[in-house]
């Protein structure tokens, strides 16, 4: 894919349970500051094939890229930026920060609060291997624990359009730690029930991230886009100046 534009191509990437939809306000609001935008169909399959395909998809783009994450998301783009020279900036909303060896099951549990785990349904499925485990959260369940600040007539939408993750997903251990080698940035929900605050501050201390909290739900990226789009807007100032700063600067 070829791009011709002063500005870097955000790449978003969706979390368990989501679907591209719920990046839509945000990407309203990155197409109105100009910036080109994909929105990747996270397999949810497995940690590493997972990164496997959106390594495919930044690979596709030409010039500079700002990756950004939800949730399980962030699992995905961190494992995957390693040999993708042209990712200048990882963001990390509500999301994981995994180091080499861990898992984001593992990381969801390392602080008290989360209760996304007993909201979760199981359905066993057919893989490679033989048989594996699908993850859904119940949709009676759904708003309450995922996105308790939007509207209950979207999240009855968003629940019926979930898209459920492997158990094996969310046990595999990240073999890179993407941002090691990238400068990031790290939204953290105050209200999030999936992702205990903690444990997000926890990885994005430790990753030296720039760090915004805010009063929100895991479901930010559909109950509070602005605030989404305006952290993945400065990560892109700071790491891909625009043509006019560097004429200045030069």
């Amino acid at each position: 894919m070829t791009t011709n534009t002063a500005k870097p191509t955000v790449v978003l990437v969706h979390g368990a349970f989501a679907d591209s939809s719920s990046w839509n306000g945000v990407i309203e609001r990155l197409h109105r500051n100009g910036y080109p935008v994909i929105a990747v169909a996270n397999p949810l399959r497995g940690l590493q094939p997972d990164a496997a395909y959106l390594r495919s998809v930044l690979e596709s783009v030409d010039g500079p890229i700002v990756l950004a994450g939800h949730s399980y998301g962030g699992s995905v783009l961190s494992e995957a930026v390693d040999g993708t020279a042209d990712v200048r900036a990882l963001v990390f909303i509500a999301s994981f920060q995994l180091d080499v060896g861990e898992s984001t099951g593992e990381l969801a549990a390392k602080f008290p609060g989360g209760e996304l785990g007993p909201a979760l349904r199981e359905v066993p499925v057919p893989t490679a291997d033989g048989t594996g485990t699908d993850l859904s959260i119940d949709q009676d369940e759904f708003r309450r624990v995922f996105a308790a600040d939007v509207p209950e007539q979207t999240t009855a939408l968003m629940a019926a359009t979930q898209r459920p993750i492997t158990a094996n997903a969310l046990s595999d251990a990240a073999t890179n730690a993407g941002w090691k080698l990238v400068e990031s940035w790290s939204l953290v929900t105050l209200e999030d029930l999936a992702i205990p605050a903690d444990s997000m501050r926890f990885m994005s201390e430790r990753a030296n991230s720039h760090t915004v909290e805010i009063h929100a739900s895991h479901g930010v990226t559909v109950s509070q886009p602005e605030a989404v789009a305006d952290l993945i807007d400065e990560a892109a100032r700071t790491t891909v100046p625009a043509a006019s700063e560097l004429a200045v600067a030069g």
